[in-house]
């Protein structure tokens, strides 16, 4: 297997969703993307909606609770910042007096 270390600028480019798109009831879209993330196929999903607010409403709604209550999608956040919910390290600022 060949590993690219592609930038997500990058990653967002070549995606193409004509051969990811799945559809269903939201236990059976829930099913889809935890059969995903068990068998390490994934860590995460960049999802896009045929009809906004229509489709973005039904998963928030409907899938985004059945995923949390199989414990997938959390249900709090960890920290204040996305740096804190992605547990990067934050570093010391430069410019800072000492």
């Amino acid at each position: 297997m060949i590993r690219e270390r592609l930038p997500l600028q990058e990653i967002a480019r070549r995606y193409n969703r004509s051969k990811a798109a799945f559809c269903g009831t939201a236990a059976q879209v829930a099913d889809h993307m935890e059969s995903w993330i068990e068998a390490g196929a994934c860590d995460g999903f960049m999802i896009s909606f045929l009809a906004l607010p229509s489709t973005l409403r039904g998963f928030v709604e409907k899938v985004v609770p059945e995923l949390q209550r199989r414990g997938i999608f959390r249900s709090d956040y960890t920290g204040r910042t996305l740096r804190d919910h992605l547990g990067l390290h934050r570093p010391e600022n430069r410019y800072a007096s000492r």
